[in-house]
């Protein structure tokens, strides 16, 4: 008789024990790893426009508002999940949220946007939009918030901060109030960042370039992160 039919009863036995061992621990990596899930906060961006509806344009390029909020979107979900944050997108191509371009798509498109906030249970959302306005020498970043959320009006105040202090600002800038249904269809901590002024040739022409667009993107973060760290705010939302 050779070894192996000699000790088959103990390999097998050892066989198993390595399987179940194995299997234990695939198990608890499992749950440990939904555990950690779990206890993730989760930041919704929202790339405003898409699809036929570009937003405004750009006053010497022409360049489609809705392009330059996905791409500072990406740039700000490379930064969240770096930081350790699920993210949630409600924009992740050029398309909008509406379906068919019929009657009432930017109705459809709105409440498409609400629902997946809605479902993601955020602890902030931070939507990114660019501005127009009639007089051309008005430029910069700005940011909206609801008037009657406190706590909407820290993180607007955390993350115009920290994009004043970029060193292309020409002008620092106050939040401001802002009646909108993106910050009004939840009660989660929620912003408007309007990044600069297509309507301006110098705003334009930086948010244009790759290398600003990130330091909006890290200015952006810097500010949420800011506003998520205070004692007050991990205890409501940690």
């Amino acid at each position: 008789m050779n070894f192996f039919y000699r000790h088959r009863a103990a390999l097998g036995a050892a066989a198993l024990l390595l399987t179940v061992a194995f299997t234990l621990t695939v198990c608890f990596c499992a749950l440990a790893g939904t555990a950690a899930e779990a206890h993730r906060l989760t930041v919704v961006l929202d790339a405003g426009h898409g699809g036929v509806d570009g937003g405004v344009v750009g006053v010497r390029t022409g360049t489609k508002e809705s392009d330059i909020n996905l791409k500072i979107t990406f740039l700000l979900q490379e930064r969240f999940e770096e930081a350790g944050f699920r993210v949630v997108l409600t924009r992740r191509t050029e398309a909008g949220l509406y379906g068919m371009a019929t009657s009432g798509y930017k109705k459809r498109d709105m409440q498409k946007r609400a629902e997946i906030i809605q479902t993601s249970s955020p602890s902030l959302v931070i939507s990114v939009h660019q501005n127009f306005f009639s007089l051309p020498s008005r430029r910069g970043a700005q940011v909206f918030f609801k008037e009657s959320s406190e706590s909407s009006r820290s993180l607007a105040c955390d993350i115009q901060t920290a994009l004043n202090a970029m060193p292309e600002c020409v002008k620092r800038s106050d939040p401001l109030k802002g009646d909108y249904y993106i910050l009004n269809c939840s009660d989660t901590p929620s912003v408007i960042v309007e990044c600069g002024f297509l309507s301006n040739p110098e705003d334009e022409a930086l948010l244009l370039q790759e290398s600003y667009r990130r330091k909006l993107a890290d200015a952006v973060t810097e500010g949420a992160l800011g506003f998520l760290s205070s004692s007050a705010n991990l205890r409501n939302f940690g």
